[in-house]
C-alpha cells in the first residue's frame, strides 16, 4: 500500500484574509473584498478585482510576497525546522510570476521575472529546500502543483513537500482576460442566473504534504489527508470548457475512485464557480452528472476574493481544511437567481455543518481540469 499523503500545515492569502485567521472570520461572514485596483497600475481601473492588502517592495514581485507570507505560515504550524527544510521540496504553480515587476520597468530594466525565478525567491527567502520546480498550467497550476507534490511522495523522492501557488495581478494578467470578454464590471455571481464573467483576484497559498512516514517520525500531529486526486484534459477548446464537463467530471470521478470513496461520501464541493457564462452550466453538468439527484452543498468562493487564477486551487483547498476544523460551510456569495443550467449552490451563512470530505475544484484553460478530495483525520 502506498504511503497516505497528510497535510500537517497550510498557509493562506487573499483579498479577504492575510493568514488563516483573518480567513476564517471572513469566510464564516460572506465577506467580500472585491473592489476597483489600488496596488495595481492599470488601464482597466474601473473593473473589480481582489487585491490583498500590502502594499508592494521596491524590486520584489507581488507574486514572492503572498507566496513567502503564505509559505512562513504553512511552515510554522507543520513546525518544520531548517533540517526538515533542508530536505523538502518546493512546488509553486503560477503564470504570472514576475511580470508585475517587468511591466513596472520594461524596457528598462531585463531582470529574471519569469514564473520559475518566484519559485526560486521564495525557496531563497525560507533558506531551505532541496529542490524547487514551478508549474503553469493556467487556473489548474496550484492544484496541479500539490498533485506533483504527493506523486514526489509516492514515488519516494521526497517525505515532505510545500505545493500550492502564488498569483498576483497585472496589468497583462488583467488586459488578457478582459480581451476574452469575460469579466464582470460589477461583483460577480457564480451559478447566478445574471452572471456575466469573472473578476480577478491574486493571493498564494501552500500545503505542506508528508508521507505517513514522516508525520510519525516527526511526532506531529496531521490536518488532514489529500486522499485522491485526478487531472483530465478535455481539450475542448483553447479557453471554453465542455458543454458535458467532460474534463470536469473525469477528473472528480477520478479523485473519489483514488480516495476509495463514493460520491455519496462527500460533504462539500468547493466548485471552480468563476461566474462566467460559459463555466458554470459547463461545471453544473459535470456535478450532475457525478452526484445525480443527491448533490451535495457546492458553492464558489470566487464570488468573495476574485478569481486568483493559477493560486486558486490551494486557496480553495485552504478553505476546504478551514471549513472542515471549523464545522461550516463557505457560502456562495452573490447568487440571488436561479439558472435552469446550473446547479442551486450552497448560500447559507452561520450554519453549522460538519465536513468529513471535500471536493476541491481547480479548472484551467484547454480543459486541464484538476480536482483534489481532502479528508478528515
Amino acid at each position: 500500500m502506498p504511503s497516505r499523503i497528510l497535510i500537517t500545515g497550510f498557509g493562506v492569502v487573499s483579498s479577504i484574509g492575510r493568514g488563516k485567521e483573518e480567513s476564517l472570520v471572513a469566510l464564516r461572514e460572506g465577506r467580500r473584498a472585491l473592489a476597483t485596483p489600488r496596488y495595481l497600475k492599470t488601464s482597466l481601473m474601473h473593473l473589480p478585482v481582489g487585491e490583498v492588502d500590502i502594499p508592494n517592495r521596491p524590486g520584489v514581485p507581488r507574486t514572492v510576497l503572498l507566496g513567502e507570507m503564505a509559505l512562513r505560515e504553512a511552515v510554522t504550524e507543520a513546525k518544520l525546522g531548517p533540517a526538515d527544510l533542508a530536505k523538502a521540496a518546493l512546488i509553486s504553480g503560477t503564470t504570472v510570476g514576475g511580470m508585475d515587476l517587468t511591466e513596472s520597468a520594461f524596457p528598462a530594466y531585463g531582470g529574471p521575472h519569469d514564473c520559475g525565478s518566484t519559485t526560486e525567491a521564495m525557496a531563497d527567502a525560507l533558506g531551505g529546500f532541496s529542490m524547487a520546480t514551478t508549474l503553469s498550467t493556467a487556473c489548474s497550476s496550484a492544484a496541479n502543483a500539490l498533485i506533483l507534490g504527493a506523486e514526489l511522495i509516492h514515488a519516494g523522492k521526497a517525505e515532505i513537500v510545500a505545493a500550492g501557488g502564488s498569483e498576483c495581478l497585472s496589468d497583462y494578467h488583467l488586459n488578457g482576460f478582459n480581451s476574452l470578454m469575460i469579466l464582470d464590471s460589477e461583483l460577480c455571481r457564480p451559478f447566478d442566473k445574471t452572471r456575466a464573467g469573472l473578476n480577478l483576484g491574486e493571493g498564494a497559498a501552500f500545503l505542506i504534504l508528508e508521507s505517513e512516514e514522516s508525520v510519525l517520525k516527526r511526532g506531529v500531529k496531521p490536518i488532514a489527508e489529500l486522499a485522491g486526486y485526478a487531472n483530465a484534459c478535455d481539450a475542448f477548446h483553447q479557453t471554453a470548457s465542455s458543454p458535458d464537463g467532460e474534463g470536469a467530471f473525469l477528473a472528480m470521478q477520478a479523485a473519489l475512485k483514488m480516495a476509495g470513496l463514493q460520491p455519496g461520501d462527500v460533504d462539500y464541493v468547493n466548485a471552480h464557480g468563476t461566474g462566467t457564462p460559459n463555466n458554470d452550466p459547463s461545471e453544473s453538468a459535470a456535478l450532475r452528472r457525478l452526484f445525480g439527484d443527491a448533490l451535495p452543498p457546492v458553492s464558489s468562493t470566487k464570488g468573495l476574493t476574485g478569481h486568483t487564477t493559477s493560486a486558486s486551487g490551494s486557496i480553495e483547498a485552504s478553505f476546504c481544511l478551514l471549513a472542515m476544523q471549523h464545522s461550516f460551510l463557505p457560502a456562495n456569495a452573490g447568487w440571488t437567481e436561479a439558472d435552469p443550467d446550473c446547479i442551486l449552490p450552497y448560500t447559507a451563512l452561520g450554519e453549522s455543518r460538519s465536513v468529513n470530505v471535500a471536493l476541491c475544484n481547480a479548472f484551467g484553460f484547454g480543459g486541464n481540469d484538476s480536482s483534489l478530495c481532502l479528508k478528515k483525520v
